[in-house]
């Protein structure tokens, strides 16, 4: 019990300091789509820059943080010995990858289509390396049990990005977009300053031995980041590849901030994520096991559902968080959250080849959705622009989403209650098509209507799934009165 109440402990306050850091990270979006306008391609820039650090980070990255984790458990292995040759092999592979890009800059910043500002290329590289070094770090303090110094860290750095944001974009009135890829450098630097005691204090030591063991186990992980992360972020790193019309800029950056706004639901993925895996992993041989995946499932696409019909019944208010001249791209929050949804699902059924220890199947679904990502955009892109790269990422999620279950439930099947999860997403989709009916009457008509609709929602929910006589204090009154 002592542990489990230890794990709940460490996943709120992991899950909190990522929600709250996502969510305040969320607020540089209205800042950048006010002082960057569409036309200016400006956020256009940052969107197709961080697609590729994304990208980066995992590559740098290689595997090293889950490598670590399990390696420093192993026994006839020191722990120092481990981290100490995971925090070398990061730094050197990080080191040569900022050395190569300032080396062939000029080609590189070229092809990416910023010849006229190599800046943003070579600092956004030393930016990622220091990410990925500092990675290492962070996973030493999850090691050592110190939730709340990685919490406050990552929490301060958020905040340092956007106070100095706010004062170049707002108070100085700047519209350079470097300013925000150097501001994001100097935060990253300040990271490495006050993660400083883990970088000292200890004498290094590289095992050769050891790393190659530990490459051994990484790479499939590699893999499977290689794949998940270019399922989030192909469409916006070949975006300018595949598109050919001189608005290039100003459409990528349009369909950035408008994605931005279905990115709650990533938080709710994520913030499931952090509740759920440790649970999963540390109950698998319990009995009943299996009939809670099954409930974890339906509850997930529950409130992903809501999630999902509240953002859409809102969205004449939420488009206010991104410029004016941004809201033509607002048709592709539905299609953006829906993927979403199905990502999240993926992630649920994922855990059938984790707890098999056959990882391996991760990488072919992720790689299969990929590939249907990136068919999809290089088909249509071309003819309708950023809302067939929306469509793409449901295909690619979709797609993944499907194979997995069906191979799963050869491999290690689940009874997932399908029947009820199905009338939850016919009801939620009715709900959406009665919101797009009334969408062209006046704001407050049709922010009622919305309203209405997702408390009708709401309610099916508490009479199927939770009983009011079954909540704690309120439960007492409903069960007296039954």
């Amino acid at each position: 019990m002592g542990k489990l109440k230890a794990i709940f402990k460490d996943t709120a306050i992991y899950g909190l300091s990522s929600i709250i850091g996502r969510f305040l990270n969320y607020l540089l979006v209205p800042l950048y789509t006010a002082k960057l306008s569409a036309a200016s391609g400006g956020y256009g820039v940052i969107t197709n820059m961080y697609a590729y650090t994304a990208l980066v980070l995992v590559l740098l990255t290689f595997g090293m943080e889950t490598t670590y984790f399990r390696f420093t458990n192993k026994t006839h292995t020191d722990s120092s010995t481990v981290y100490s040759t995971t925090l070398i092999s990061v730094g050197m592979v990080s080191l040569t990858f900022v050395g190569l890009v300032l080396l062939f800059l000029s080609p590189l910043s070229t092809l990416m289509g910023y010849g006229d500002h190599p800046s943003y290329v070579w600092v956004m590289a030393a930016t990622v390396a220091i990410d990925a070094f500092l990675c290492i770090p962070f996973a030493y303090l999850r090691q050592q049990k110190k939730a709340v110094k990685f919490a406050v860290i990552k929490l301060v750095n958020i905040g340092m990005s956007i106070l100095l944001n706010i004062i170049y974009f707002a108070w100085m009135d700047g519209n350079d977009v470097g300013y925000a890829f150097y501001i994001n450098l100097f935060c990253s630097a300040m990271v490495g300053v006050m993660l400083i005691k883990e970088l000292t204090g200890f004498r290094y030591k590289y095992d050769k031995e050891l790393m190659r063991r530990m490459l051994g186990y990484s790479w499939p992980i590699l893999v499977l980041g290689i794949a998940g992360i270019l399922n989030q972020a192909a469409d916006k790193m070949f975006f300018p590849y595949i598109y050919k019309g001189e608005d290039m800029q100003t459409q990528l950056g349009i369909y950035g901030a408008c994605s931005k706004i279905a990115m709650i639901m990533a938080m709710i993925t994520q913030a499931f994520r952090y509740a759920y895996e440790p649970i999963v992993f540390a109950g698998v041989k319990d009995k009943g096991q299996h009939e809670m995946y099954g409930q974890a499932m339906k509850y997930f696409i529950i409130f992903t559902l809501l999630a999902f019909l509240m953002v859409m019944g809102y969205i004449n208010v939420l488009k206010y968080l991104i410029g004016a001249d941004y809201w033509t791209g607002l048709k592709v929050v539905p299609i953006v959250m829906a993927a979403e949804i199905m990502m999240g699902i993926y992630f649920n059924l994922s855990f059938w080849y984790k707890i098999i220890d056959k990882t391996i199947w991760g990488a072919v679904f992720s790689g299969i959705g990929c590939a249907v990502l990136l068919a999809v955009n290089i088909i249509f892109v071309p003819r309708y622009g950023y809302i067939a790269c929306a469509w793409g990422g449901f295909a690619g999620y979709g797609t993944a989403m499907i194979i997995s279950y069906f191979v799963g439930q050869k491999y290690y099947p689940l009874d997932y209650p399908l029947k009820e999860i199905a009338v939850y997403l016919l009801l939620a989709f009715a709900c959406f098509e009665v919101m797009r009916y009334f969408a062209d009457f006046p704001l407050w008509g049709s922010l009622a209507i919305n309203t209405l609709v997702i408390l009708l929602f709401v309610g099916y929910i508490l009479w199927r799934d939770f009983p009011l006589g079954k909540l704690p204090v309120v439960g007492k009154y409903f069960r007296k009165n039954k």
